[in-house]
């Protein structure tokens, strides 16, 4: 299975050959092209146009960060699935506002959802959260009475306001007890991680959908306007519970990651790269384990999920399927 390959020292990145290799002040480091399937910038990187020809010839996005873990952009090579008849879907049922509608409430009963498996879960295990799941399966219920996408999003919100008051008792540590949401700068190291994992959860969608015949400026719960992606947020808001804050939650409880893993700089809070490595770590081993997945019979990886979940989407689009959000079990 193809890699991710994550760069956080500064150095160059260039074509040998016909393969990749980075060359770093203390060395250089091979990277095999065949086992590539994206790359992650967090450091200083030079690169030049053979280099993105080549990338481009092999289909390989590269991603950059800036220094807080923000996605910057992409290098996003040709579009080489994209169809016009798919664009001319995608637009469609933009366009059309109950078909729109229709989506964006599943993006968000998507969320919700796993939201409750993620609470029952730790309800189970003897943290006290009944109340704030029934308050949540209340807001989820009133989610069909909405008629605009703006009256869905602030039950959307109402329900992570919610959700977020849970934290506490899940992770049970002083050095990471929740208050508000903050961003851009994060006030506190959980706020950080929650920044840093949606961050990460958008960029691997976004190379999930490179893969499809979908065009990721075309989204639904988000605005299509003239922000560069839109798509990749609709999908996120299903996976950033069910993958990104699981994660989260075991980097914490298993003690991974320490207030050493934060820096305090601009009036905020950023992972340093030992925090960014610990919990990238932690991000793959979770898309690369495998559940059973009911319609396909077989096991597949939280990666490939992604992927499915836009294919689901495709077949909406064209008429095939009704679209329904991935719910996990747990």
């Amino acid at each position: 299975m193809k890699e991710t390959v994550y760069i956080f020292n500064s150095g160059t990145l260039k074509r040998e050959d016909n393969s990749l290799v980075f060359e770093f002040e203390s060395g250089k480091k091979p990277i095999p092209v065949e086992n590539i399937k994206e790359i992650f910038v967090f450091g200083e990187l030079n690169i030049n146009k053979r280099l993105l020809e080549f990338l481009a010839q092999k289909e390989i996005i590269v991603s950059f960060f800036n220094h807080y873990g923000y996605y910057i952009g992409s290098f996003y090579p040709r579009e080489h699935y994209n169809s016009g008849y798919m664009i001319l879907k995608q637009a469609d049922f933009y366009n059309r506002e109950g078909e729109r509608l229709k989506l964006a409430k599943s993006f968000i009963t998507g969320a919700i959802k796993n939201t409750l498996v993620v609470l029952k879960y730790y309800n189970r295990r003897g943290n006290e959260l009944t109340s704030s799941i029934e308050e949540i399966t209340d807001m989820e219920r009133l989610l069909d009475s909405k008629g605009t996408i703006e009256e869905s999003m602030a039950i959307e919100g109402q329900v992570k306001q919610k959700y977020y008051e849970c934290f506490n008792k899940i992770l049970k540590n002083e050095d990471f007890k929740f208050t508000a949401r903050t961003k851009r700068p994060p006030k506190d190291y959980i706020n950080t991680l929650i920044s840093f994992s949606n961050s990460m959860i958008y960029t691997y969608i976004l190379g999930e959908i490179y893969k499809t015949h979908l065009d990721p400026r075309i989204g639904y719960l988000h605005t299509t306007n003239f922000r560069r992606f839109s798509l990749n947020l609709d999908i996120a808001e299903i996976f950033k519970v069910a993958i990104g804050d699981r994660v989260i939650f075991t980097l914490i409880n298993k003690k991974i990651v320490g207030p050493k893993d934060f820096d305090k700089n601009m009036g905020g809070i950023s992972l340093n790269d030992s925090g960014k490595k610990k919990f990238l770590q932690q991000m793959e081993e979770k898309l690369k384990q495998t559940i059973k997945h009911n319609s396909l019979k077989r096991e597949v990886s939280y990666r490939r999920l992604m992927r499915l979940e836009l294919y689901k989407l495709e077949k909406h689009l064209i008429g095939e399927k009704d679209y329904s959000p991935f719910i996990m079990e747990w």
